[in-house]
C-alpha cells in the first residue's frame, strides 16, 4: 500500500532528524504527529519507554543511522497496522504543483509550538474552541484566500497541509471566514488550526463549522500580511 509515499516520507523523517539541531525533539515531533505514544513504540522496538524518554530529552548521545531507521520503521509500520491513517494524509500532499501565487508562506517548525504561541504571534483572538490553545502546531500555511478558494482544485487545496495536516492554516484577504471555514469541512482533512486575517464581519457559520470540527479558530488583527507573516516566522527554530 502506498510503497512510493511511504518511502518519500521515511526519507523525510529520516532526513529531518539527522539534519536537526535537536534530533531528539525532532522524534518526539514525528511521534506526536503518528499519534503513537512512547509505550507503544517502546514495546514495538522491544526497548523500555526510558530509552525513548531519553532519546527525545536529549538525556542520550545522538542516535545512529540504525536507530533512527528502526525508529521511522516502526513509525510507519505502526500506522500501516492502524489503517494507514497518516500515510494516508501525507500522499495527498504529493502530486502535481500548486498555484504558487495562492501560497503566500509556508513553513514547518524544527520543534512544534502551540496554538496559543500562533495566537500571540498574529495578535490573534480565540473565537472558537478556546480550550484547545495547548494542542501542538507542527508548521502553517499562509494563503491568499482569493485565489485559494476561488481557483484552487480539491485535490490544490490539500497541498496547502504541507508535510502534516498538525498546521495552522492561516487565511488573508477574508471578509467573514465564512468561505474557508466551508472549505476546511468539506475537505475531510482538518488542520489543527485556521487563522482568518482581515475579517470585517465574522459569520457566525464559520464559528459554528470550527465548533463542529474542533478546530481553534483565530481572527488576527496584524495590521497587514507583512506583519502577519513576519510575527509567524519568529515561531521557526524559536522553542
Amino acid at each position: 500500500m502506498l510503497e512510493k509515499e511511504k518511502e518519500i516520507l521515511a526519507k523525510r523523517i529520516a532526513g529531518e532528524i539527522v539534519l536537526s539541531p535537536d534530533p531528539g525533539k525532532t522524534m518526539r515531533k514525528w511521534r506526536e504527529i503518528f499519534g503513537i505514544s512512547q509505550t507503544e513504540l517502546a514495546d514495538y522496538l522491544g526497548v523500555s519507554s526510558s530509552v525513548i524518554s531519553d532519546y527525545e530529552g536529549g538525556r542520550r548521545k545522538s542516535p545512529g543511522a540504525s536507530t533512527i531507521r528502526k525508529f521511522v520503521e516502526a513509525l510507519i509500520e505502526i500506522d500501516e497496522k492502524r489503517g494507514g491513517n497518516v500515510i494516508k494524509a501525507f500522499s495527498r500532499t504529493l502530486g502535481s504543483e500548486i498555484p504558487t501565487n495562492a501560497i503566500l508562506d509556508i513553513r514547518e517548525f524544527d520543534i512544534p509550538v502551540t496554538v496559543k504561541d500562533v495566537v500571540e504571534a498574529v495578535r490573534g483572538e480565540i473565537v472558537a474552541n478556546p480550550d484547545l490553545v495547548d494542542r501542538r502546531i507542527y508548521g502553517y500555511t499562509v494563503v491568499d484566500s482569493i485565489q485559494a478558494i476561488l481557483e484552487m482544485s480539491a485535490e490544490e487545496f490539500l497541498k496547502l497541509y504541507g508535510w502534516t495536516t498538525e498546521r495552522a492554516l492561516v487565511f488573508t484577504k477574508v471578509t467573514t471566514g465564512r468561505s474557508p471555514m466551508i472549505a476546511v469541512r468539506v475537505q475531510g482533512l482538518k488542520p489543527a488550526m485556521v487563522v482568518l486575517h482581515g475579517v470585517k464581519r465574522l459569520d457566525e457559520l464559520a464559528v459554528k463549522i470550527a465548533e463542529k470540527e474542533r478546530v481553534p479558530l483565530v481572527v488576527s488583527r496584524a495590521e497587514n500580511e507583512t506583519e502577519l507573516i513576519a510575527g509567524l516566522r519568529k515561531l521557526v527554530g524559536s522553542f
